[in-house]
């Protein structure tokens, strides 16, 4: 049963002096430690004039220390891994140069050519998640040509600065995480409490809360109120915007009342009351967009597409229309976002491209030479494939493992099993379609097939998987592949 608590004597204390003690404390937060406020506004000053000491990964890690990193799970392609770690290193070193040296030295962008399944997404995927700067991967094929129904390009840079956004929200919570945590428990010892309550009975609540002994207990709680947000590129010519505007200026005036809700939902209400009063402190949007400029990786995947096939076809929207409008994108121009303008010029672009119906030369000349350092991949051998298998920290072997182990079911791979595993996947490869890595995902799938079906019938036994086995499961995928030679 729920209960309402309400200060040493409870049921005397109305509904009211809940809000009033909820409501004192959202609004006294910005009173909250002025001291520590005062400290927070000096820091805001000091890294608004010098972002070197914060953004991303090179602010601690060498060019060994990253490509170590990627080794956990990428096997090989140790050109392109140092390539990428010497442009996230440059990025340190750019920021600790006088300010007129600064903005000379422009990031050196890369391009990863290789085949597919060879590693270039999974560098982009490991990277991000490496890297504590703003970092998008966009695939280059959804954009067209400017004039085209479509996205175009200069849609990359408005969706990074709504990365670095949250990605700064984020890193100003964990900055003050502690002294969210902190007021939370106050406002809900005050709102539990009344006010009427002595230091005796407060130090009993905030026990009791601490404890978990209060999660039932329903409280008043007055919603924080997050203005909406508003739009800089209002066009009130567009009756679309015109819409717009108007339902902001309504949504402007009206305010959540109070709600009546348990103290484990109001946690949540309280600690976002007080982020937004903390994000008003702070100006995160300009902080975004200046983290944008310094430290943005944009990742430009499947650029080999945007090579027209037939050189007399003039019409493809997302052809070589898309490579002129990437040209002002990568070479350094001025972004219009409904945040403010975003400078391109010293964010860092990497594109990759399987460039199989292609050549890199056939891309335009002028976005050849905004791609200054080129980076060959090598498709993958048999063994490749084996250390794939073995390796990487979370290994496509362990995965299978580990999703058995939670049906109660001891998976196990013989050597010779992991070995033939890597044969049929490369010769599939070599028959058919050469898709990298990602071939082992089909006759990993292929092998544990029956397996996987019957796990839930199978709990506490031990399976041993060995070559015979893989031998057997994968015989008719090797038929398929050659006929498949056959097929006009």
């Amino acid at each position: 049963m729920s209960r309402v608590y309400a200060a040493s004597s409870l049921a005397r204390t109305s509904p009211a002096a809940y809000r009033f003690n909820v409501r004192a404390q959202t609004a006294g937060f910005r009173n909250f430690s002025s001291t520590a406020q005062a400290k927070s506004s000096e820091d805001n000053d000091s890294e608004s004039t010098d972002k070197a000491n914060e953004h991303t990964i090179h602010d601690t890690m060498t060019p060994r220390e990253v490509v170590s990193q990627l080794d956990k799970f990428i096997v090989g392609q140790q050109e392109a891994k140092k390539a990428v770690a010497i442009a996230f290193r440059n990025r340190w070193r750019r920021h600790h140069l006088s300010d007129e040296m600064r903005n000379e030295v422009i990031p050196k962008n890369i391009l990863m050519i290789g085949p597919t399944g060879c590693g270039k997404t999974e560098i982009a995927r490991r990277i991000a998640h490496l890297s504590n700067a703003p970092f998008i991967k966009v695939e280059a094929t959804k954009f067209t040509e400017v004039g085209f129904h479509g996205k175009d390009v200069d849609q990359i840079i408005r969706d990074l600065v709504d990365v670095s956004i949250e990605l700064t929200k984020q890193r100003l919570k964990n900055k003050i995480k502690d002294t969210i945590k902190q007021s939370v428990e106050d406002q809900l010892v005050a709102a539990v409490a009344g006010p009427s309550a002595d230091e005796t009975q407060l130090r009993t609540f905030r026990q009791m809360i601490r404890e978990g002994l209060m999660e039932d207990t329903e409280i008043m709680v007055e919603l924080p109120y997050t203005p909406p947000k508003a739009e800089a590129n209002f066009d009130l010519s567009s009756s679309t915007d015109l819409i717009k505007a108007m339902t902001m200026a309504t949504r402007e005036k009206v305010r959540p009342g109070p709600k009546r809700m348990k103290v484990s939902a109001a946690r949540k209400y309280l600690a976002n009351g007080i982020v937004e009063a903390k994000m008003e402190e702070h100006n995160v949007v300009k902080e975004a967009i200046a983290s944008v400029e310094q430290d943005g990786i944009v990742f430009l995947d499947e650029i080999d597409k945007l090579i027209s096939s037939d050189p007399h076809r003039s019409a493809d929207a997302s052809a070589e229309g898309v490579q002129r409008d990437l040209l002002p994108l990568i070479e350094g121009t001025t972004i219009s976002t409904k945040h403010g303008n975003v400078d391109t010029n010293f964010i860092l672009f990497i594109a990759s491209g399987a460039f199989s119906a292609s050549k890199p030369s056939d891309l335009m000349a002028e976005l050849q030479g905004r791609l200054p350092i080129r980076v060959a991949l090598k498709g993958l051998s048999e063994d490749d494939l084996y250390r794939i298998l073995t390796e990487p920290v979370c290994n496509l072997i362990k995965q299978q493992v580990e999703l058995m182990q939670s049906e109660q079911v001891n998976l196990t791979f013989t050597p010779d099993a992991i070995r033939e595993i890597a044969r049929v996947a490369h010769e599939a490869n070599q028959t058919v379609e050469n898709i990298g890595a990602r071939r082992l995902h089909t006759v990993i799938e292929r092998v544990v097939e029956d397996v996987s079906f019957e796990a839930p019938d199978r709990k506490g036994e031990t399976i041993e998987i060995d070559g015979e086995y893989v031998k057997r499961k994968v015989q008719s995928l090797l038929k398929t592949t050659d006929l498949r030679k056959y097929i006009l």
